[in-house]
């Protein structure tokens, strides 16, 4: 009874037409948000692997080092010189 009490509050602040806009926003949001988690987890594992490789004496390859294409491009926001 108290879910079915929320939802129409819901309803009756946001109205029918703007909530699956909403929706959408949420969902998208947390695509982006899985994408960089999951990107960040993949450059902390390269790190690792980079770390352990020169712990043990061996040179870096070419796929310890990130590429040209993997950096991301500078934006505005950011401060400081441009390396």
């Amino acid at each position: 009874m108290e879910i079915i009490l929320i939802l129409v509050v819901i309803l009756l602040l946001f109205g029918f037409k703007k909530l699956p806009d909403a929706a959408r926003s949420v969902g998208k949001s947390a695509r982006v948000f899985k994408s960089e988690v999951n990107e960040m987890k993949e450059e902390d594992r390269q790190r690792e692997e980079a770390k352990k490789s020169r712990e043990s004496g061996a040179t870096p390859t070419a796929d310890d080092r990130p590429s040209i294409d993997e950096a991301k491009p500078r934006t505005d926001d950011q401060s400081g010189p441009v390396a």
